[in-house]
């Protein structure tokens, strides 16, 4: 029987094998093979080799789990599903910049129950099993804790459609004179495992989807930190707020009154 410990030692194996296959295949600039919410949101060719190189190792072990893809969508009916980001920041890939990540997070019966995710150019690879801790390198992550509002390094995301974000610099416009300083990585994944190791203290994002946040959120909670959205409901598209309990609130109180799920 699977252990949420064994998923995550596959989950990291997969994730580090389509890393390899990524750095060895990029192009000195990928070309953008289509475009998914916007002209900005954009997919590689190496998006979807990544991904079809995930789902087919998944399949080999376990050819019975369901899978979700954030480029082929979702297959399968298991009571085990496969969360899984071929590259979580894409245009950072296309531009060359550091961080972008290969998520895979595995659910069962609707709870993440284990997660990796391979920052590849850092050279980094975040797992968590549910109840087992967060790990980078052999080490325990833990995240930041006791640091107030007002001195919060606070890493944040924006979406592609032009709307949302014009709303997202409204927000931001209040975030910002209220904390210690905004980071923008481009990679959500890797954001909630910066939270998770310290990195950043606090993270907040409308937009995000399951493939964005499922493996990286696990490493954060895993570490320490609280996840979910606005007024008490889940973190997903709508809002996704995380930070060690205590932050979490200040920084959920400071969100809340500028209506940051509103796409205008």
């Amino acid at each position: 029987m699977e252990t949420f410990v064994t998923f995550a030692q596959l989950a990291e194996e997969i994730a580090r094998e389509a890393g390899e296959m990524l750095t060895a295949k990029r192009p000195a600039r990928p070309e953008v093979l289509a475009t998914k919410s916007s002209p900005t949101d954009v997919v590689t060719a190496l998006d979807r080799a990544s991904e079809e190189l995930i789902r087919t190792r998944i399949r080999a072990v376990r050819p019975d789990d369901a899978i979700l893809g954030e480029e082929g969508g979702s297959t399968g009916d298991g009571r085990v599903r496969w969360i899984v980001d071929p590259i979580d920041g894409t245009v950072n890939f296309l531009y060359g910049l550091p961080e972008w990540a290969v998520s895979i997070a595995v659910e069962v019966d609707g709870e993440v129950v284990a997660g990796a995710v391979n920052v590849v150019p850092r050279g980094e690879v975040f797992t968590a099993a549910r109840g087992e801790g967060a790990w980078l390198a052999g080490e325990r992550l833990r995240c930041n804790t006791g640091v107030p509002l007002d001195r919060a390094l606070i890493a944040t995301g924006f979406g592609y459609d032009a709307g949302r974000r014009r709303v997202q610099a409204e927000v931001l416009a209040g975030v910002l004179p209220a904390v210690r300083d905004i980071r923008r990585g481009g990679s959500a994944a890797a954001d909630l495992c910066s939270v998770a190791a310290g990195r950043v203290d606090g993270y907040y994002e409308r937009g995000p989807q399951a493939w964005d946040y499922s493996a990286g959120g696990l490493v954060a909670v895993e570490a320490g930190a609280r996840i979910g959205g606005l007024n008490g409901r889940p973190h997903g598209p709508g809002l996704t707020i995380c930070a060690a309990p205590g932050l979490f609130e200040e920084l959920h109180d400071l969100l809340a009154p500028l209506d940051p799920a509103r796409d205008a």
